[in-house]
């Protein structure tokens, strides 16, 4: 099976901090089997917004924060929330 395409898209759900990208959207969803095709998928619906994401977020996948990994998997159904980054100081 082709990288971007799965026989059940994910669910996606940006943040508020993204909306200047989205207009308001913030759920929807996508053709996908790996956080870079999903990416791709992304910049597509939302052009720039994919850069945004790899520089600016962390992706939590089914409940479970990670960095973002362009090889990651996603099954099927998987739910995914890009979170802007929290910075310290």
């Amino acid at each position: 099976m082709p990288e971007s395409q799965n026989s059940n898209p994910v669910k996606v759900t940006l943040t508020g901090a993204f909306e200047p990208f989205t207009k308001g959207e913030e759920v929807f969803e996508a053709q996908a089997s790996t956080i870079r095709a999903l990416l791709r998928e992304i910049d597509k619906r939302y052009p720039g917004l994919a850069a945004v994401l790899e520089e600016d977020s962390a992706v939590a996948i089914d409940g479970v924060i990670h960095e973002i990994v362009y090889t990651h998997s996603l099954t099927p159904g998987a739910q995914v929330y890009f979170i802007p980054r929290l910075e310290g100081g």
